[in-house]
């Protein structure tokens, strides 16, 4: 499996105990609909290996897990590395959640502009992921954010939004005019 396949469930993080337990840091909204997972991929060197643990217990973002063949003196070599699971184990969302990788691609309504172009992709730097997208030739930034979204609709592949006023215009028009 390649990685462009799978999605980020959270790292390594360090030892738990003297049996050679492991902490995860699930990166995850919902921490808790993983207490049943029995495996998942840990990427080593670039290549994704399957591992099989359970998890002992959930505490917030943090799990326990006990790793199959994994013991105190080798559970070292796996603290720091990704865990990994395939796309299609992502829970379905439906309205207007959706994943970043889902809507790549789909087209940017915005209320007032019309179509401003595809999504290329999402900038998540820092504290607000924003939309990228291109009209007329021009980058366009847009914040991922409740009040904008409107609808997404995934049939037709886009998302309609109403901008800020004035934010469309700061990149489309030419302030050097």
């Amino acid at each position: 499996m390649e990685i462009s396949q799978c999605y980020e469930l959270g790292r390594i993080t360090r030892q738990w105990g003297v049996k050679g337990q492991l902490v995860l840091f699930l990166d995850v909204d919902t921490p808790t609909d993983y207490i049943d997972l029995d495996s998942a991929f840990v990427e080593l060197r670039g290549q994704l290996v399957p591992h099989f643990f359970h998890i002992d217990n959930i505490n917030g973002n943090k799990a326990v897990a006990t790793f199959e063949g994994i013991t105190a003196d080798n559970a070292s070599s796996l603290i720091g590395h990704t865990l990994y699971l395939p796309l299609s184990m992502l829970p379905k969302l439906s309205g207007n959640k959706f994943y970043y990788h889902e809507v790549l691609g789909y087209r940017l309504i915005d209320k007032n502009h019309g179509d401003i172009g595809e999504i290329k992709d999402i900038l998540d730097l820092g504290p607000q992921a924003l939309f990228q997208t291109e009209m007329d030739g021009k980058e366009i930034l847009i914040p991922i954010i409740d009040q904008i979204i409107k609808q997404v609709d995934r049939e037709k592949r886009t998302i309609s939004i109403e901008a800020p006023n004035g934010l469309i215009e700061l990149y489309i028009n030419d302030i050097n005019k």
